[in-house]
Order: C-alpha cells, then structure tokens, then sequence
C-alpha cells in the first residue's frame, strides 16, 4: 500500500528517532513547563499518556492571553478487564490525588485517569506500576488493550481462554525497556536505546497505526469482536474445553468526516487455527500490517484498509508466510444476545458476581449518587476483584453469598441505583468522553447523553417498547470510540449541537448500521426516532429485534417520513 517513493508521515520519522520509545521523555519531566513537547507527546502516547486540555477553558485563557490549561490523560492497560483491589483502591487514590476524581472505564476494558498535571505524572505512572499494573500500551501505534469477556465464570473452557490471554498479551507487548527505565527504576542516563535492545515484532517505527485485538468466546460478543483489528474467537469443544480459534481481521470504526476514503468496517473471517497456534497467527497477523500497512497516510494506516484493498485472500497467503502450520478455512460462529452480564450471576464455584450499571463509564460521586465512595467501600471491606467491561460497566468478582445483601446495602446508601431498577434503555446506552478533555471532538458526548436518553427513555415506554434490548451509542466525533457504528442506533457527532444518526446496525454488534438522517439538533433526536420506533413496534416480526427490523425493511424506507430537510 505503501509507495517507495512516498514520504512517510511525520509521525513514522518521530517513531523511527525515538530510539525505542525513549524520545526526550526524561528529559522533559524534569523541566517545569506545563506541557511536553509535540514530538515528546507523540511518544508519550505508547507510554499510554495522551497530553490534552481543558477545552472549556480554551475561550478564556485566549481572552486573557493565557495558553492552554494542559492536562494528561493517562490509560492503564488491564488485559481483560480484571482489575486486583488492590490495584482498583491504588487507581481511585491517584484520582483523588492527581487527577480530577474521577475514575473512567473504557469500552476496551482500560482505565483512564483524567486530569493529571505534568508535574505529577512520573508519581501518578509509578504508582499503578507499584501494583502490578502498566500503562504501556494503552495508546500509541503498537497493540492496543486486549480484550476479553470479562464474566468471572470458572469452568474449563473459560479457564483455557484467560490462559491463552496471558500468553498472548507478552507476546504482543513491546520489547523496549524504556519504559521501565523512565517510569519505574529512573536508570535511564541516555536516550539512545542499548545495542542489544531489539523490537522483534515491532521493529524500529513499531506499526503504522494503533491496532486492536480481542479475545472472544463463541456465542458472546460483549466485546464487539467485528470493530477489532484482529478477532480471535475461542470455539468450544466437546469437553468443555477450547477446539481452536477463528481469526477475524480487518475490523475498525474511525472514519472522518467528508473523507469518503476513511469509512467503518466489520472484520472478516481469516482462518481457523488449532489450540496451540493462535498466539503464532496472532503475531504473524501483526508483522503483515507491521510490513504493508499504509506509513505515508495515518488516515489509511489503518489494517482494515490493508484487508480491503488487498482482498482476505492475498492477506491470508501473507500470514501463512509466517507460519510453519497450515491455517484452516475459518468455522462457522453463532451469537446469543449480549446483557454485558450485568445483575447477579453465580460463577460456578459457589461464589456470586454482581453486573454493576455505570453510566457512560464514569465513576464518580455526584450529588446523591455516590458511585465512586460506594465502590471503594466494596473494594475495601470485602477485597473483591473488579473486572471491567467493553460497554464501560463493572462487575464486582468472588462474592460469597452471604454478601450479597450487604453490597446491595452499600450501593443504596450511596444512592447508586441497582442494575435491576435501570431501564433497558438505559442499560444499553453509552458514550465516548469528547469535551472537555478530548482533542478531537467536534460536539458533545458523555455530558448530554444521560439527558438525551432520558427522553429517549420516555419515548420507548411511550410506544410499550421499555423492555426491548436496543443498543444506542453516542461519540462527539466520526472515530466511533463508543462503536456508534454498529450499535442499533448509532448518533455521530458532526459539530456542536448536531448529530448524524444512523439505524440497522444490530444489538449482537454484528453489522454495520446505515445513515438516517444528518446534522440533526440535539433537541430533535428524540421525536426524529419515534416514528422508526413506532413502525417497529407495529410492523416487526416476532423476536425481531429492533436493528434488525430497520435493516430488513430498509433504512431508505424509513427516510421516507422525514421531511427533505433532515432527510439530506
């Protein structure tokens, strides 16, 4: 994809100088200014740190001939959600400390830290690392977080599959030890990385984009396996245990806005591969993107674009180069309904996991709901284990039954609402941050959503639909980090105040959904979907979800309602 005589991008030369990620990084926390460098918070982000501002505040520093306020996000990377307590309580301290008191789970199973000052960073760094914990990976052109079901069922088949993610997750990480010598044991005296320092996966630029993988087990797509890079889907066998994997490629949501060559796909099926061989596939399915991935264009760098302009088959006979096995056609999948397994569930060894709704991701104590207190008193008084899901929920782990009343005391005491007394609506809603901390957003998100799914709310119960399992996402820009793509009903944003909102995506996460109307006020989305709503619940057929019934009926039949107005 990529032409000799093309330039790479300034990003690839960043890379490649980096000297294995070490860049000017030590050098720069020690200096007293507010921000890193630009060249400095390029690199910074495969330490999983992105340098950021408080946009709401960009208006006035500009009035008063101030710069802008500069702040960190910080990105733990927690392979599979599972979050120890202790590591859960060292997270909520540093928020208190160092950040802005507020804890946010991402739809890829992280943690982020919002609001951490320059000067605090190297401490706030170390002491995730104090309990086990990194933040290398969380963002950058390397892989991302790896996925995984986060349900803490203990039976052979799961068992198999968290295995397998503990091997995989080393055998994807970065070679370099710089990380650990700017963040952890401070001995990095140079920035020129050892001679005998190698990235053997990753070599010296590392990939041309970010790249994301996930773990998923056949007939549960809580992780929403097709907006992946690389799927790696765990078929059970007979006896309980794992047969093999099918590996999908070529999933991603980003696109931009008015460019009709960056678009969202849903990955495809690459191959089957047995028990033993899909840590070697996954990591030949990186060096493919790693050697022919897009470095002159970082809008088309992307491993989906790759699969689709090279076709599945070229790009499988690139893997099998790799391999000393013979990769096998891909299986057939099925899927079950996705619950994001909230509420209670037994775990198979006489314990009890508990799904806690967490509204868009963020925990934190407002007004009378005290979320971020409540769980910390959990986490402290009983030690459970957090695990974190891809729709930016929590589940409390290892519970004995004789406590489950008394964590459902302290959530009300708090005034955290059960998952139980949460509309489906609800439920099945969330949203990216956007403003005031995302660079990129051009609307909002994670602010205006719970108000515009309240009325949303109000409407399904109108129409008699409050029990239907209808996915809506929101993200304040087109890069789909709240997967708005694949959801039932998809709202992009477009510019403050408006939404493209798109239908016929379907709640398995499955499919991609389709455009319904552009540019729509943000007061007018509500009654703009009533009438799909409505011809849903009079015209659906029986278990017909709702996606599904606006993809088999057509979206362009749907629009034909909307005045021309909204309809262009």
């Amino acid at each position: 994809m990529t032409d000799p005589l093309d330039e790479p991008s300034k990003n690839e030369t960043i890379k490649a100088r980096s000297q294995h990620l070490r860049g000017t990084i030590k050098e720069e926390l020690q200096d007293d200014t507010p921000a890193f460098t630009e060249e400095a918070a390029q690199v910074l982000k495969f330490h999983g740190v992105y340098q950021q501002d408080d946009r709401d505040r960009r208006k006035e520093a500009r009035a008063l001939g101030l710069g802008k306020a500069h702040m960190m996000m910080v990105r733990t990377r927690v392979p599979g959600g599972v979050v120890s307590p202790e590591g859960y309580l060292a997270h909520d301290d540093i928020a208190t400390r160092w950040g802005n008191g507020t804890l946010r789970v991402t739809t890829r199973q992280d943690f982020q830290l919002h609001g951490v000052l320059k000067g605090d960073l190297h401490a706030s760094i170390q002491s995730i690392n104090d309990v086990l914990m990194t933040t290398l990976g969380g963002c950058g052109d390397q892989e991302r977080n790896i996925m995984c079901c986060p349900a803490p069922i203990q039976d052979d088949f799961r068992r198999a599959v968290r295995a397998e993610l503990a091997s995989l997750v080393p055998a994807l990480t970065p070679s370099t030890r710089a990380y650990a010598e700017i963040w952890i044991d401070g001995e990095l005296t140079t920035s020129i990385a050892p001679p005998d320092e190698t990235e053997p996966l990753y070599g010296e630029q590392y990939l041309p984009r970010k790249f994301k993988t996930a773990i998923v087990l056949e007939g549960d797509n809580c992780v929403d396996a097709y907006s992946n890079d690389m799927a790696l889907v765990a078929i059970r066998a007979p006896d309980g245990g794992v047969a093999g994997w099918n590996a999908l490629v070529g999933g991603g949501l980003g696109r931009t806005h008015n460019k009709p060559d960056t678009y969202p796909a849903v990955a495809v099926p690459l191959a089957f591969v047995e028990p033993d061989q899909v840590v070697e596939t996954a990591r030949a399915v990186v060096m493919v993107q790693r050697d022919f991935g897009d470095r002159t264009n970082r809008r088309h760098a992307r491993l989906k674009y790759l699969v689709a302009e090279r076709g599945v088959d070229w790009f499988r006979e690139q893997v099998q180069g790799h391999l000393d096995f013979a990769l096998q056609p891909p299986r057939r999948l099925h899927w079950e309904p996705v619950d994001d397994h909230l509420g209670w569930h037994q775990q198979g060894d006489d314990r009890w996991f508990y799904g806690l709704y967490v509204e868009n991701g963020r925990i934190k104590d407002a007004g009378e709901v005290r979320l971020r207190a409540a769980l910390r008193s959990i986490v402290e008084g009983l030690r459970v284990v957090i695990h974190l899901t891809a729709q930016q929920n929590v589940i409390l782990a290892g519970i004995e039954a004789s406590d489950r009343e008394r964590i459902e005391a302290i959530l009300r005491d708090h005034g955290v609402p059960l998952t139980e007394e949460v509309s489906q609506t609800r439920r099945n809603a969330m949203a990216c941050p956007a403003y005031p901390t995302c660079g990129l957003a051009v609307a909002e998100s994670e602010r205006i959503m719970p108000g515009l799914i309240r009325r949303i709310e109000g409407i399904v119960a109108d129409l008699g639909l409050q029990e239907e399992h209808i996915s809506w996402r929101m993200t304040g820009c087109p890069n789909g980090c709240a997967r708005p793509y694949l959801g039932d009903v998809g709202f992009v944003g477009t510019t403050l105040g408006k939404y493209d909102v798109y239908l016929g995506g379907d709640f398995d996460g499955t499919r991609l959904n389709t455009l319904y109307a552009r540019n729509v006020p943000l007061a007018e989305i509500p009654e703009l979907l009533r009438g799909p709503l409505g011809t849903f619940r009079d015209q659906r057929r029986p278990g017909e979800g709702f996606g599904d019934f606006c993809h088999r009926v057509g979206v362009a039949a749907l629009q034909e309602s909307l005045t021309p107005v909204v309809a262009s």
